[in-house]
């Protein structure tokens, strides 16, 4: 039976969105991230259709980088970069993933890993230039270093790549990502006196691609602008970036109803009618990834109007206010491009990031693919 929400995705959009990406850093190599299923856009299709304009694909989980390997065929680099101790990384060797190192642990998980598979191992050393997150510290960089080129030496790992992550990237004057830029290469000259030689070496996610060109080394990881969002709409809006968003949210009205002033609406009546008003049932609600913090102000676009949600949103359905011509299973439209709000403009009213908004639609949404 035909569920009545969908999330369309264009994965022209996905392609263009690349090209852009490519457009604004020229020649570096470009990794997409598909992790968190491709931002809730579909792993699968998305990544077959990045691949036609990126060189690596990028997800968080080794778990997911094996499930995306079953799905994109042998032969795309793919690089995880979070597992546990104890973890098989056998696994991932065999299925010829690049993995990260970040920790003296992770580096002798490798080496075990390549011990009982006899598959050498590709890695990218990770370093924390400012994020107190993932990654060595830099005091013991050397040694991490010096550790690698041991094993390379052995022809157990190869010393791909030397990477780390960007705090701040999204606020272009605040000089935090100067600071960790020269972290990084602090941390470049390390690996080099080591004996190390990473020929990719990345910093810049999509902040750091579009606004920060020192950052762009070898590669750059496009995430939040692959899908056609803005790091941050406050520096720049998706669509002065040369974007355009690739998901499209709606759902069929499965109620309508005209209630007289003074009508409480929703659990908690937090929205009350101050004139006769016009009402729409959307099935969508905080189990499908609707925020329940946009209760009373996430917009939506019924039969042309521009409206809002009234009420409190539930776990599996929102009132909001319709045109008087509009009826039961006529389309409501929560974001998408165009005329449409924007997955920036949920954030805003749910006070958060677009990041969020389409990454935790839920499962029983159905998503298309086009293009």
């Amino acid at each position: 039976m035909p569920y009545p929400a969908r999330a369309r995705i264009d994965l022209t959009a996905i392609r263009d969105n690349l090209a852009r990406v490519r457009e604004v850093v020229g020649d570096r190599a470009v990794l997409a991230v598909v992790k968190a299923d491709a931002y809730g856009h579909g792993r699968g299709p998305v990544s077959a259709a990045a691949l036609e304009r990126a060189d690596y694909l990028g997800v968080a989980q080794v778990g997911e980088a094996l499930r995306l390997r079953g799905e994109v065929g042998p032969g795309p680099r793919i690089l995880a970069w979070i597992y546990a101790p104890g973890y098989d990384l056998g696994e991932a060797l065999a299925a010829d993933v690049d993995l990260s190192v970040g920790a003296f642990w992770a580096i002798e998980a490798i080496r075990r890993a390549t011990s009982l598979t006899g598959v050498q191992a590709r890695v990218h050393l990770k370093v924390d230039t400012g994020m107190a997150r993932g990654g060595f510290d830099p005091a013991d960089l050397p040694a991490a270093a010096a550790r690698l080129r041991e094993l390379e030496a052995e022809g157990r790992v190869a010393v791909i790549g030397l990477w780390s992550h960007l705090a701040r990237a999204d606020e272009p004057d605040c000089g935090q990502t100067e600071r960790q830029i020269a972290v990084f290469e602090e941390a470049r000259a390390a690996a080099s006196r080591a004996g190390l030689t990473p020929q990719l070496c990345h910093l810049a996610a999509s902040g750091g691609a579009f606004w920060h060109p020192a950052a762009r080394y070898d590669m750059v990881r496009p995430g939040i602008a692959m899908y056609g969002l803005s790091p941050n709409p406050d520096v720049a809006t998706a669509q002065a970036m040369g974007l355009r968003p690739a998901m499209t949210l709606s759902a069929d009205l499965i109620v309508d109803r005209d209630v007289p002033e003074n009508t409480g609406i929703s659990y908690g009546h937090t929205d009350v009618t101050a004139a006769p008003a016009r009402l729409g049932v959307v099935p969508l609600g905080y189990a499908d990834g609707i925020p329940r913090a946009a209760s009373n102000r996430g917009p939506l676009v019924v039969g042309g109007m521009r409206t809002r949600i009234r009420g409190r949103v539930c776990m599996d359905q929102f009132v909001a206010e319709i045109p008087r011509a509009c009826k039961a299973g006529d389309t409501a439209y929560l974001f998408g491009g165009g005329d449409l709000p924007t997955a920036d403009d949920w954030a805003e009213a749910a006070q958060t990031i677009g990041y969020e908004i389409v990454s935790r639609l839920g499962a029983r949404v159905p998503r298309s693919y086009h293009g």
